[in-house]
């Protein structure tokens, strides 16, 4: 289950929590998928098909996975454990739901597993978030972007500068703007040096 190992790395040489497939207790709990004796299977798809599967079956205390996986191309094995639940309560009443990573040694409380040879937190598998694996330049390209995006424009960096949303006012309008100047700046500078132009001056 989501290929232990594979998948790109970061600057850092770790893989991603994007490269693997994750099962999130947030959403369970949301769906109601946490009643005790509920039993359900969850789903993986791409392009529209089911690429991989599980069944889960929900206790008092805890969530059973079964499951099937195997490990670079060897024999299929069957895989059946429980993850442990722990709740915490919500500021303004009510439960919130997290599991308690099963790797041996673990036990953290996280709201995400990510599925290896067994699902377990992204600590135990090393993983960093998509973000942590942007270039210098790819992330001030993305936050050049965001800026357009809140101030009611597009990503696109080819379209005029987005003009001053109603009711903002012009002092945070214009911090803005120069903020999304010095991030382009930035971004551009590196698709420079990435692909060896040369800016006539």
């Amino acid at each position: 289950m989501g290929g232990m190992g594979s998948g790109r790395r970061n600057q850092s040489g770790r893989n991603a929590t994007d490269d693997y497939r994750a099962l999130d207790v947030r959403r369970w709990q949301r769906d109601g998928f946490l009643t005790p004796g509920r039993a359900f299977s969850w789903q993986w798809t791409r392009n529209g098909e089911t690429v991989a599967s599980i069944q889960v079956r929900s206790e008092s205390d805890r969530v059973v996975l079964s499951y099937r996986q195997r490990s670079s191309g060897g024999e299929w094995k069957d895989e059946n454990y429980p993850v442990r639940l722990d709740w915490s309560p919500c500021t303004y009443g009510g439960q919130r739901a997290w599991f308690l990573c099963p790797a041996a040694g673990c036990g953290r409380r996280v709201a995400i597993l990510y599925g290896g040879g067994i699902f377990a937190c992204r600590h135990c598998y090393r993983l960093a978030y998509p973000s942590q694996r942007e270039s210098a330049d790819d992330r001030a390209l993305r936050q050049a972007q965001n800026i357009r995006k809140r101030l009611g424009g597009t990503a696109n960096m080819m379209e005029p500068f987005p003009p001053k949303p109603k009711g903002m006012r012009w002092r945070t309008y214009e911090r803005l703007a120069d903020r999304e100047r010095r991030h382009t700046q930035v971004s551009l500078a590196g698709i420079v040096r990435r692909f060896g132009l040369k800016i006539e001056g």
